[in-house]
């Protein structure tokens, strides 16, 4: 395990170097320039060219790769230009709104997936296949954002049960705030989940432990819940850590219909602004966030399934 560890952690590196290359590069081949679009339409040719000095943005463009490069090593990942504070304090500052999104939507995530696969299962309705169905195709062909604005004008705007933006101020009215972003967020992962754990307990029912389980009496909802459901659980695993991507694209979308103060509409307001050093920070991070996911997930389905070796 520990070898094994070790040994993605290694992966790691040129994967972040890529993720950390490929930004640089598309922010120094977008068009714009920070300089003009922080001093606006009406400065003169040498403000922008003695601000661009103070950025070192006029720097040769390998002089400005290895500095980012280095700073990335020792995590320093520079000024931002537009909100005049350190990058890193910006993260700080945006990224605990992000992750707490990310997390209230795995939890609903799994508490929507859960029961309609236990549903479809353990019945083996028409009607219950029906309905998933129905329910995974039509979620799976929404937009987070239209969800969400879905959501504000249904259980925000008309019903006034829950606050149509912003974050609070303690950890109960971030939590809070945080529920209808997270049904809109998880239900952008829920068909994926849903279609895998009714497969996986189906596969599990058509085994010879289950088939032995039900033919000494019991029920085939005791057997999903008792038997199936601990290897579909593994198949859950798997699949939630897969779709760290979405989860995070969709977070990020989200912030920004909700205005939540998090790393999406930092990143927003940072790409019109042609803030590069906080666009880079912010897609450098995200990858390292989703390795790390991928990592974790592994670990937890070796803990989880004694089968797996991780070592092989």
């Amino acid at each position: 395990m520990g070898k094994y560890i070790a040994r993605r952690i290694l992966l790691m590196v040129p994967i972040v170097l890529g993720v950390a290359t490929l930004s640089f590069v598309l922010m120094q081949l977008a068009p714009g320039d920070p300089a003009a679009a922080y001093l606006g339409d009406k400065a003169t040719p040498e403000a922008v060219a003695q601000l661009r000095h103070v950025w070192g943005l006029d720097q040769p463009f390998l002089i400005q790769y290895f500095q980012f490069l280095g700073g990335l090593i020792v995590g320093d990942f520079g000024p931002s230009f537009i909100f005049q504070t350190s990058v890193l304090e910006l993260l700080k500052l945006r990224m605990p709104a992000t992750l707490m999104l990310m997390l209230v939507s795995v939890i609903f995530a799994v508490a929507i997936s859960i029961p309609i696969s236990l549903w479809v299962a353990a019945t083996k309705s028409p009607t219950a296949a029906i309905v998933s169905r129905i329910f995974t195709a039509t979620v799976q062909g929404m937009p987070a954002f239209f969800v969400g604005t879905l959501l504000i004008l249904v259980l925000g705007v008309n019903t006034g049960l829950f606050p149509v933006g912003g974050y609070g101020r303690n950890l109960g009215e971030h939590l809070y705030s945080l529920v209808l972003p997270g049904i809109a967020v998880a239900l952008t992962i829920c068909p994926v989940l849903i279609r895998s754990l009714t497969a996986a307990l189906n596969d599990s029912l058509s085994a010879e432990y289950t088939n032995f389980a039900m033919s000494k009496g019991l029920s085939r909802s005791k057997t999903v819940t008792n038997y199936a459901f601990r290897n579909a659980g593994i198949t859950g695993i798997s699949i939630l850590g897969i779709q760290v991507g979405h989860l995070v694209g969709g977070a990020l979308i989200v912030e920004n219909v909700f205005a939540i103060p998090g790393a999406g509409s930092l990143l927003m307001q940072s790409v019109l602004a042609r803030d590069y050093n906080v666009v880079q920070a912010l897609t450098v991070v995200f990858g390292i966030l989703v390795v790390l996911v991928y990592l974790l997930t592994d670990i937890i389905y070796s803990v989880v399934d004694p089968r797996v070796r991780l070592g092989g």
